[in-house]
C-alpha cells in the first residue's frame, strides 16, 4: 500500500511541519507542490528543530500542473479534500485500493477552482457546521489520512505501543 499526501502550495510552515511529522509516522509519501510559503532547506529545517525530517519521502513538484501531468488524477486513486466536496472524506473504500492520492489546497485558498470542478466525483470534504470557512490544514490532513489507514485495518503500523 502507498499513501500519497499531496500539498499544493502551502503557506504555513507549521501546518507543513506537522503534516511532515504525520507522513513520517505513517509512512505515507509527501508531495510539496511550489511555491512554498517558506523554506525548507537544510539549515532552515534544522533550525525549526524538525528532527524527523530526513525519516519523510518527500517529493517536490514545481507547478501544480505539473503534477498533474505526472500523476494524472484519470489513472490514479486522487482525492481531491476541499469544503466544496461532493462525498464525505469516509465513503470511498480506500481499502480496496493500493495507491492512494489525497490531495490539499493552500491554507488560504483550497485548491484552485476549475481542478475541483474538473474532478468532482473525486472531491471529499470533512463534515463541519454551517458557516465556518475551514479545519486546520494539519488537522485535516491528520483526519482524512488516518481514516484511510482505520480502513485499511492500520497495515504496516503498530497494533501496540513499545512505550509505557
Amino acid at each position: 500500500m502507498k499513501i500519497h499526501v499531496v500539498m499544493v502550495e502551502p503557506e504555513i510552515p507549521q501546518n507543513t511541519g506537522n503534516v511532515a511529522r504525520t507522513c513520517a509516522a505513517t509512512g505515507a509519501k509527501l508531495h510539496l507542490v511550489h511555491p512554498l510559503g517558506f523554506d525548507i532547506s537544510e539549515k532552515a529545517v534544522r533550525r525549526a528543530g524538525l528532527d524527523y525530517w530526513d525519516k519523510v519521502e518527500i517529493e517536490e513538484h514545481e507547478t501544480f500542473d505539473e503534477f498533474l501531468r505526472q500523476y494524472k488524477p484519470e489513472k490514479n486513486n486522487m482525492f481531491f479534500v476541499t469544503t466544496k466536496g461532493k462525498h464525505v472524506y469516509s465513503e470511498p473504500s480506500y481499502h480496496q485500493m493500493e495507491e492512494i492520492f489525497l490531495l490539499f489546497g493552500k491554507e488560504t485558498k483550497g485548491l484552485p477552482e476549475t481542478i475541483l470542478q474538473k474532478y468532482m466525483d473525486q472531491t471529499i470534504r470533512i463534515p463541519m457546521r454551517p458557516n465556518l470557512r475551514s479545519l486546520n490544514l494539519s488537522n485535516s490532513v491528520n483526519i482524512v489520512l488516518y481514516d484511510v489507514f482505520r480502513q485499511k485495518e492500520f497495515e504496516g503500523l503498530e497494533e501496540t505501543s513499545n512505550y509505557f
